[in-house]
């Protein structure tokens, strides 16, 4: 149950609130003044305060002020009641860090909405995600449920492209965010003695080339389709603006991707001095997370490694001969098995052992 912190001086008012927020399935405890409070809030760390900003002994900008301070409650979220509607008064706490502002008199669906946004807001700003694309996805589609991100999938504009179709190529100056609604693809660039390096796979429930439109940058690699895919185009202002409209959905955003680029830049220290055992186990790890629906618990995948030893090895950044000699190894070694020209990872965590 969600724990919730009323702080107001009028005991009228702040027993409403509370009594609202019971019913509505929070537990609700109180305070009668700003000073109490902080207090309360720093013992009992609520899931969000509401805050009346008229106050004596401690005004609710006080109030705000000292939670902010305090790495114990500096990210529990806050709203303030209000029955001054001066700009200056709105401008003020939301620059200090207010989460919203509701307005005296109000009603009750105003109050539970605003508070049912900030929690969600909360809850995507706290959760922690993977830092590679797989994370990336997950954290825009939950931006986008929670109200944070307006992004409208089913309205944009659609493509059906087929194998080796070509999304974009590099050098152009991306128009759009794509959503890999089914299929898979692949982006990769070309070296000084045109040899293809291949960047990222793309799997179902991806966006990809968020990164050149956040960034204002031309694309620095090409993408083409493996298997015959759907792609939503989602307009660049509407992701950006929504991304950029708000400091903290950015900082979150700014601060997933700059793990996701350093871990590209490991890769890359890694295919300049790892061996090529380790390589190519990490390359089938990778492919695995991206493209294997895993049983929760369990070794072995519901499905197999259906990409082209071509591309695994543009990849791992070897010949292919060299990879087929390196998956040969791993078939004696019982960590693999190729049926059918498939490979299927027959024990992942010695896999994983093999990149330390």
């Amino acid at each position: 149950m969600r724990r919730l912190l009323v702080i107001d001086d009028h005991d009228d008012i702040r027993e409403n609130i509370a009594e609202i927020l019971s019913l509505a399935g929070y537990e609700a405890f109180t305070a009668a003044n700003g000073k109490l409070g902080v207090a309360t809030a720093i013992k009992e760390q609520p899931d969000l305060i509401i805050c009346d900003i008229m106050m004596p002994e401690l005004d609710g900008y006080g109030v705000l002020h000292l939670l902010r301070k305090n790495p114990a409650t500096e990210h529990i979220p806050l709203i303030f009641l209000t029955a001054k509607t001066e700009r200056a008064d709105f401008r003020k706490g939301m620059e200090m860090g207010a989460d919203d502002y509701i307005t005296k008199p109000f009603d009750d669906i105003e109050l539970l909405n605003a508070i049912e946004v900030r929690l969600k807001k909360y809850d995507v700003l706290q959760a922690k995600y993977p830092s590679d694309e797989k994370g990336v996805s997950e954290l825009i589609k939950d931006l986008n449920s929670s109200g944070l991100l307006h992004m409208q999938l089913d309205t944009y504009e659609t493509e059906e492209l087929s194998k080796k179709h070509t999304l974009y190529t590099e050098g152009r100056r991306p128009k759009v965010l794509y959503y890999l609604r089914k299929g898979k693809i692949k982006a990769f660039r070309v070296n000084e003695d045109g040899k293809e390096y291949i960047t990222n796979f793309y799997a179902t429930g991806d966006f990809i080339g968020y990164l050149p439109l956040m960034e204002g940058k031309n694309y620095e690699d090409t993408a083409i389709v493996l298997e015959d895919a759907e792609v939503v185009m989602i307009p660049r202002d509407e992701f950006v603006n929504g991304v950029f409209n708000d400091i903290t959905v950015a900082t979150k955003f700014i601060r997933l991707i700059a793990q996701n680029v350093q871990e590209k830049e490991e890769r890359l220290l890694s295919l300049a001095y790892g061996s090529l055992r380790k390589r190519v186990a990490k390359a089938l790890v990778d492919i695995h997370g991206k493209f294997s629906q895993e049983e929760s618990g369990s070794a072995k995948t519901a499905q197999a490694l259906d990409i082209s030893r071509e591309d695994i090895a543009q990849y791992v950044g070897t010949a292919t001969e060299s990879l087929i000699r390196t998956l040969s190894d791993f078939k004696s070694e019982k960590l693999i098995e190729i049926k059918d020209g498939k490979i299927r990872i027959l024990d992942l965590n010695r896999l994983k052992n093999l990149l330390y």
